[in-house]
């Protein structure tokens, strides 16, 4: 075989499909984001990024900022192990005592990335104990799918966010298997949430474990950042609450909250926690202060909330497109992967706007679009310029627009 040509093909029909993914590298300007340089081939140039995860700017806060370099003064850059083998800093237990406060649990557990946490828990629980059965929602995160597929347990997707369809499944399960449910609560693509409440009643009816990945909620929702489950006073309800550092938080890692047998029985289990090199200890220390300042403090979560909803007024004036949610997250469908991959180029070389496309397999094919992110550090003028461009975007593509806009 010629792995070479092969290679080439695949990706030909990739950039033939807009599906092709280009990376934009980019130059994040500390105290001045969302500006950031754009690195190219015909050169650099500034642009404001309206499609990152740190959704609330914490990876430029002076208290986060200062936390790392201070443990970096005084720890070194690595923790020099995996946590078993010299790994475990200080900083590492602090912020895991951190998390298991904010979630209301008696323990957590660090991993690598969001994604590492949701492969090793859902894999080691599922594989674990005896003769599990995963329910998992139709539009899990490819980390928990990744997860739930290498336990090989039993595993039966429900239909999203569908109740009826979650309980037919488990009325039809073995009354007597050991069941989890695995879902999210702000799904990162269309931003709709779980009913969080009603799955719980569900699995306190059928005996059924809850694991609910709260990545896309966690530092944005509840008084103290908990997620949408301490927004609706539901941690205590759930078995798992996993969630992530790299995006509201704005640093890196992943973590469960759990009790304490579980956390401690994935820590005892899980490969990709025992064998892997723990988080550097400054990047804790910066994580247990950006989630100290927002159980405190709730101004980036207003200031966020105003912003998203300034951005929708815009695009509904405009009649540009965009799926209505309760959440943070503004999917604006464009409908086509060649038009998309256009708009968002176009963005970027014209107007300096960075919006990633996003494509299949990512979303289903027909439902392609651009998803942006409002936070509390984008200004009304960067909601001008956005709102502009997109307008003018959507008349060179000849796009359809919403009735309102003839309005």
């Amino acid at each position: 075989m010629d792995y070479q040509s092969y290679f080439r093909s695949r990706l030909t029909d990739l950039r033939g499909e807009g599906n092709y993914r280009v990376f934009a590298e980019l130059q994040r300007d500390c105290g001045g984001f969302p500006a950031a340089r754009h690195y190219a081939a015909d050169g650099a140039r500034d642009v404001t990024i309206w499609c990152s995860n740190d959704y609330l700017g914490m990876g430029q806060h002076p208290k986060v900022l200062a936390a790392m370099h201070a443990a970096l003064d005084r720890c070194g850059a690595g923790a020099g192990g995996t946590r078993n083998i010299s790994g475990t800093t200080h900083d590492h237990v602090l912020l895991e005592n951190e998390l298991a406060d904010l979630h209301g649990k008696q323990a957590a557990l660090l991993f690598t990335s969001g994604y590492v946490s949701n492969w090793a828990a859902l894999g080691t629980l599922a594989s674990q104990i005896p003769g599990c059965i995963v329910f998992s929602d139709a539009l899990n995160h490819a980390s928990m799918i990744e997860g739930i597929r290498h336990s090989r347990a039993q595993k039966v997707i429900w239909k999203h966010n569908d109740l009826d369809d979650l309980e037919a499944k488990l009325a039809a399960a073995p009354a007597d298997a050991p069941k989890l449910i695995a879902f999210e609560s702000v799904y990162s693509m269309d931003g709709d949430i779980a009913p969080i409440a009603e799955i719980c009643d569900l699995a306190d009816r059928y005996g059924a474990m809850t694991y609910l990945d709260e990545v896309h909620a966690v530092g944005l929702y509840g008084p103290r950042g908990g997620g949408v489950a301490e927004q609706e006073g539901l941690m205590h309800r759930l078995t798992v609450i996993e969630g992530t550092l790299g995006k509201a938080f704005g640093v890196v890692g992943g973590y469960i909250a759990a009790s304490a047998e579980l956390c401690d029985f994935v820590r005892s289990f899980a490969s990709g926690f025992i064998f892997t090199t723990a988080l550097p200890p400054a990047v804790a220390a910066g994580a247990a202060a950006s989630v100290r300042h927002l159980k405190e403090s709730a101004a980036e979560r207003e200031m966020q909330r105003q912003r998203v909803a300034e951005l929708r007024a815009r695009l509904d004036a405009l009649g540009i497109p965009h799926l209505p949610n309760p959440s943070h997250i503004i999917p604006v469908m464009v409908g086509d992967p060649v038009k998309c991959k256009f708009i968002s180029d176009t963005l970027m070389n014209e107007f300096g706007i960075y919006i990633q496309p996003i494509n299949y397999p990512t979303v289903p094919k027909g439902t392609e679009r651009l998803r942006i992110t409002p936070s509390p550090v984008h200004s009304a003028a960067d909601i001008d310029r956005l709102a502009e461009a997109l307008g003018e975007l959507w008349m060179r593509c000849q796009i359809a627009r919403r009735p309102m806009a003839a309005q």
